[in-house]
């Protein structure tokens, strides 16, 4: 299912290995033994039981301190815990015992280091990685482009635009729903590694699993529900600018798995809409720093055209849903195929 190191034990590995495979002697564990742990630590970071898997990992490495891959693998599962300081020490320990020849290591342990702050380290282990990073100190604070995050992976998964400011930090460019617990430029750290792809209006952009948000935005989230005639109206109003107003996009078309309206009680009436035909009432979701913000924006865009209305403003703040064990949320489509087919 994962991608990650499977190490299959056999008998007549060379003990002297660092990789060895073979339980040593005096461990307290016949071979047998020994193979059932490590097949139960495997199965459970298939099954995405995070912390069986930390625990049964922690005993190989009781019989096997100096086994790189053991060490890789209980940082991978304390990374998806977001426990960054073991994640970070494991991985480093692996790095160290595979002369640093594994690149997923260096990437995890940059991935915790940044997550940590620890920007030196994290810099030394990005380059490490062969990404370019400038030769500043402190924070990184570049473009790496636009790609695509799911929002807590583990909880139904929003998927909004992001332009990333470093390797697995990146600041939210749409307004999420509210039941996300995101807002618009919330800085938010990511994995590693895609999970597809989506198209950006020109061209395909990697997908992302969010990690965990960083820094919460200044903006608040606005559901607005309005009016109006034609698309020219609407176009008017995404373009329309006002104090403290970060972000306005229409969710109408992009938001279509329940009725926006009435999750918020918002009085209305459902109307049979054709395809293509132009669907009067809008649902907006706008970064904002105050109602008073929005509020000042819709009356200001009603007045300047026939047929715009306004007919509710309402705001929710909710906590992001938090990550439950038993779903390894994040393998994507390809990890996936690979089980169906058999692979790793």
């Amino acid at each position: 299912m994962a991608k990650f190191p499977v190490v299959t034990l056999k008998v007549g590995d060379n003990p002297d290995s660092p990789m060895s495979t073979r339980y040593p002697p005096m461990t307290g564990l016949t071979q047998e033994q020994f193979t059932h742990l490590h097949d139960r630590a495997y199965e459970a970071m298939d099954q995405g039981a995070l912390g069986e898997a930390s625990q049964h990992f922690a005993e190989l490495l009781q019989h096997r301190p100096d086994a790189a891959h053991y060490h890789y693998m209980r940082g991978l599962a304390h990374k998806y815990l977001m426990d960054w300081p073991t994640a970070l020490r494991h991985n480093l320990r692996a790095i160290e015992l595979g002369n640093g020849k594994n690149e997923a290591e260096h990437w995890n342990a940059a991935i915790a280091a940044t997550a940590l702050g620890q920007w030196e380290q994290a810099r030394q282990l990005w380059k490490a990685c062969g990404v370019r990073i400038d030769e500043g100190s402190g924070p990184i604070d570049d473009d790496f482009g636009v790609a695509v995050v799911r929002l807590n992976p583990w909880h139904g998964g929003e998927t909004v635009f992001m332009r990333r400011i470093d390797p697995v930090r990146a600041r939210l460019l749409n307004v999420p729903l509210p039941e996300s617990g995101h807002r618009f430029g919330d800085i938010v750290l990511h994995d590693g590694a895609s999970t597809g792809t989506r198209f950006d209006g020109d061209r395909q952009v990697p997908v992302f699993n969010e990690l965990e948000r960083l820094v919460p935005s200044g903006f608040q989230t606005f559901a607005a529900f309005v009016s109006c005639d034609s698309p020219a109206d609407l176009k008017d109003l995404l373009a329309a600018s006002a104090p403290g107003i970060g972000f306005a996009e229409d969710w109408t078309g992009s938001i279509t798995y329940y009725c926006l309206r009435c999750s918020y009680g918002a009085p209305h009436k459902h109307s049979e809409n054709a395809d293509n035909q132009w669907q009067p009432e809008r649902n907006l979701g706008i970064a904002a720093q105050s109602r008073l913000s929005v509020e000042k924006l819709l009356e200001d865009w009603a007045a300047k055209g026939a047929g715009r209305s306004i007919e509710g403003i309402e705001t929710r703040e909710l906590a992001a849903p938090e990550p439950e064990e038993g779903s390894a949320w994040w393998c994507g489509p390809e990890d996936e195929e690979d089980a169906e087919e058999g692979g790793a």
